[in-house]
């Protein structure tokens, strides 16, 4: 279980997070929600230590991301990025390997390279392994990531708005690697979205941020209401049955 505890901070006068209590629950795919600055990015980076605190405490599975050393941390929790650019020119197998760097230190043995197949084959990936990364389509780029943090084999995994810049098709097939990856693999997977309906399509649990601080939490069923989302956007919604999914729209 991740535990967020009365978490904050600021940049300067502006409070971008505001005393966050939050558990996020083991195993499946929570979603955070919310619109633009209301602290969906600031939290997950927080919560992954690529950000310091300004207040509170964050507990996963009981060690402080705070004062845990850095390679006992990253053998429990990953992160995947909005921005990676890389400098260095790698292959989609070099880049899956930095997953490994936790357990390995760079000394790379039979138990790494295990974890690099697979990761390769979980991705399918494995036909592109020696290609460049700057060969690759955006969508075979992203997974190509998604299977280095999914080789560091965490258990927390936590992924910062990974459908940025992928078109519908490759955004449906990430979503369903994320989803297929916590029920097989039984990571905990935490997502940041602004797509409301892949939220509602595949998370377990929602998280709704509004102006730095949690606005609700629960099921899909329970967030994906169109008053509820009313009061998270500020806009009008309508919810559309479908097929046995809720499907959301919104008027401008």
């Amino acid at each position: 279980m991740i535990d967020v505890r009365a978490v904050s901070k600021n940049y300067g006068e502006t409070c971008v997070v505001n005393g966050v209590s939050i558990h996020l629950p083991a195993r499946g795919l929570t979603s955070i929600i919310g619109p633009n600055g209301a602290g969906k990015s600031t939290l997950l980076s927080m919560i992954s230590r690529l950000m310091p605190l300004d207040r509170g405490q964050i507990l996963v599975d009981g060690l402080d991301v705070a004062t845990t050393k850095g390679d006992v941390l990253a053998r429990r929790l990953s992160i995947l990025k909005q921005d990676n650019h890389l400098t260095t020119r790698l292959t989609v197998r070099d880049l899956v390997a930095f997953g490994r760097y936790p357990y390995s230190k760079g000394r790379m043995n039979s138990d790494d390279a295990r974890h690099i197949n697979q990761a390769l084959d979980y991705l399918n990936l494995t036909p592109l392994s020696d290609r460049f990364l700057d060969e690759l389509s955006g969508g075979q780029r992203q997974r190509a990531f998604v299977a280095m943090v999914l080789c560091q084999d965490t258990d927390y995994v936590l992924f910062d708005e990974p459908l940025n810049n992928l078109d519908m098709k490759h955004a449906v097939t990430m979503m369903k690697l994320l989803k297929r990856a916590s029920s097989e693999l039984g990571k905990t997977v935490v997502v940041v979205l602004h797509d409301i309906n892949f939220a509602a399509a595949y998370s377990d649990h929602i998280v709704a941020m509004k102006n730095g601080k949690v606005f609700l939490q629960g099921s899909p069923d329970d967030i994906i209401q169109a008053h509820t989302l009313e009061d998270i956007y500020e806009t009008a919604f309508q919810i559309h049955e479908t097929a046995g999914q809720r499907l959301v729209s919104y008027y401008l």
